[in-house]
């Protein structure tokens, strides 16, 4: 039975006590060898309303490029080991702004909301193309409410428009809260994680994936990606 102690007015636990949990992270860097292929501009010159929101053409973003080689848009989550996760009550959020997917890859939970947004004057179409969960295909004129939906089953979804054909993406669905995304320096964290081992695995949609384990204890742990990048 665990006993409390009354000094100066402070109640202390007795050594019996358990010690408070600490939850631990992961960071690293994700980055390339080799020679990445090089984005086309995109031409929205069909779509003034779009066009204009940008001061020069924006670039396909298949494979987005940073700092020292650093890769952007890499998802790098817990793929063995998790010691379970409860899917978040707060929806993800993709707009769609400049006729383009913001952001172009865009991660949540098994049977989390995800709210799609149009923030442009024209027309979108949203078409995910997924492999575990059912196919859809909607429409969202400009002003409409966002689209709120979720899917059900871990999936790597690809996503286009099928009024403007450059705008492509991704919906990233994981069995698990414990994921972090590249930034344009290549960096990523993931955190909340009890200590113990764990299975990271790093994807890209061009580059595929890789595989590291890792042990999260007091201090963050860390685990750095190098893809082989090939220029087609």
């Amino acid at each position: 039975m665990m006993r409390t102690f009354a000094i100066l007015g402070v109640a202390l636990l007795s050594a019996s006590a358990p010690a408070p949990y600490m939850a631990g992270s992961v960071t690293g860097t994700i980055t390339f060898t080799g020679t990445p292929p090089k984005m086309k501009p995109i031409d929205m010159a069909k779509e003034p309303s779009c066009a204009k929101q940008h001061a020069t053409p924006i670039e396909t973003e298949n494979v987005v490029t940073g700092p020292n080689n650093a890769l952007q848009y890499v998802v790098i989550y817990v793929s063995a080991g998790d010691q379970g996760s409860e899917t978040p009550a707060t929806p993800v959020h993709l707009d769609q702004k400049g006729c383009q997917y913001i952001p172009h890859v865009v991660v949540m939970h098994t049977a989390q909301s995800l709210e799609i947004a149009n923030n442009d004057q024209t027309s979108h179409n949203i078409h995910p193309l997924p492999t575990k969960n059912p196919e859809w295909n909607k429409s969202q004129p400009p002003g409409s409410p966002p689209i709120v939906t979720k899917y059900e089953n871990a999936d790597f979804i690809p996503v286009k428009c099928n009024v403007h054909p450059w705008m492509h993406g991704y919906h990233i669905v994981l069995a698990t809260s414990h994921f972090g995304v590249s930034g344009n320096d290549g960096t990523y964290t993931i955190s909340g994680l009890p200590p113990g081992k764990y299975t990271l695995t790093a994807w890209h949609e061009k580059f595929g994936t890789m595989t590291q384990d890792v042990t999260v204890g007091a201090q963050p742990a860390k685990a750095d990606f190098q893809f082989k990048a090939t220029p087609y």
